[in-house]
């Protein structure tokens, strides 16, 4: 029985091996998100940027365009990761205000932010080990537009959160298919991400926010999952959604991934059924 289970492991990871030519495995790194850490679309992972192993090296620059019709975000950044153990990562956010600023003759039509993460690796592995890969992770954002959302409510344009996740790859566990599993939670007040500035007029407090994502690999280079994350709700001028996407992610080596979303975000500063289309591209080292 013990020789039959470790034949059958090896079924499973020999897809995988054979293009684990050096460091990680292909997609381990996963994509990156739009506040510049390692992950999905939305939501962090607890894998770390690029593909470094212990002593080496490794990460990512990405651009990333959400578009929904109202607004538009893009984000620009990279991330360095070094012993498959520490990240560091900063991201550049744009947030046109499209038709809200033109309806509003508001004073500015963009928002913008700029936020520095540290990302720690505090035990576990994604594969190999007995428990799943657990990391802890802090992002300072920096809002630099401040005056809209200073008006709205929001009580400071720079703030800390935190952020604890789990991360485990099941092999063979959807039906055959590789089954990615990410979990955790977010200690925050930072409104839409940040760029609506942090606390507000209703509370300024962190919260305990919830987030997820599950992905299933139906091979090394494609993956199709879905992501949600629970946002605050800190601002009376209006209500803040919570967030999902259902994503489509493409690695043909490790030098390139591609994500593709449908990224359904609620109400956004007071206009409803913010529900878009998202693209990243991500290169790695």
């Amino acid at each position: 029985m013990t020789r039959l289970r470790a034949l059958l492991l090896a079924a499973c990871c020999a897809p995988l091996l054979a293009h684990a030519d050096a460091g990680r495995l292909l997609a381990t790194g996963g994509a990156t998100s739009i506040e510049g850490t390692a992950g999905g679309g939305i939501t962090p992972w607890a894998v770390l940027a690029g593909y470094g192993e212990r002593g080496e090296w490794g990460g990512d620059v990405f651009a990333t365009r959400v578009e929904t019709g109202d607004y538009r975000l893009d984000v620009g950044g990279v991330a360095f990761a070094y012993d498959n153990r520490v990240e560091l990562s900063f991201a550049r956010q744009r947030f046109d205000l499209g038709t809200l600023a033109r309806d509003l003759s508001l004073p500015e039509n963009s928002l913008s932010q700029d936020i520095f993460g540290i990302k720690v690796r505090l035990f576990g592995d994604l594969i190999y080990d007995r428990l799943p890969q657990v990391s802890l992770g802090l992002q300072h954002k920096r809002q630099k537009d401040f005056l809209i959302p200073s008006l709205v409510g929001a009580q400071r344009d720079e703030d800390t959160e935190a952020y604890l996740t789990g991360s485990r790859l099941i092999l063979g566990g959807a039906f055959g298919y590789n089954l990615l599993l990410n979990g955790g939670g977010r200690y925050s007040r930072a409104n839409e991400l940040g760029l609506l500035g942090f606390g507000g007029d209703r509370r300024d407090t962190r919260s305990l926010l919830k987030e997820g994502s599950a992905a299933v690999l139906f091979n090394p280079h494609w993956a199709l999952g879905i992501e949600y994350r629970e946002k605050p709700d800190n601002l009376s001028f209006a209500g803040e959604s919570d967030w999902a996407d259902l994503f489509l992610g493409y690695f043909p080596n490790k030098r390139l991934a591609v994500v593709l979303a449908y990224a359904r975000l609620g109400e956004i500063a007071t206009l409803d059924n913010q529900d878009g289309a998202y693209l990243s591209v991500q290169g790695s080292f």
